[in-house]
């Protein structure tokens, strides 16, 4: 019975992480951190013109739910994908986009 509940956790946490990728802005982020791996939030919010406030909710949300890391150093943030495998989703996004 204890694995049943553990893959149901796993599902559940699966889930809320699809949920809070599940944005336009947010996928373009993890878009960004794959092709860069490790970004300020001053160049996040550059590259993809819009408010560092927006960025830094949006980067929060990620953060989060366990898709960004982030690492200060000195007065700079960096976030980088928690897990490599999550280029894997945005791959899959980006096939799909194709048919």
């Amino acid at each position: 019975m204890k694995k049943k509940v553990l893959q149901l956790e796993k599902l559940e946490m699966g889930a809320s992480m699809l949920r809070a990728m599940a944005h336009p802005m947010r996928i373009a982020i993890i878009e960004l951190l794959t092709a860069t791996k490790r970004l300020s939030v001053t160049e996040i919010y550059e590259k993809l013109s819009i408010e560092q406030a927006s960025a830094s909710h949006h980067l929060n949300i990620l953060k989060n739910k366990g898709v960004l890391e982030s690492k200060r150093e000195g007065k700079m943030i960096f976030y980088s994908l928690k897990h490599d495998k999550l280029t894997e989703i945005i791959n899959s996004l980006d096939r799909c986009m194709e048919l």
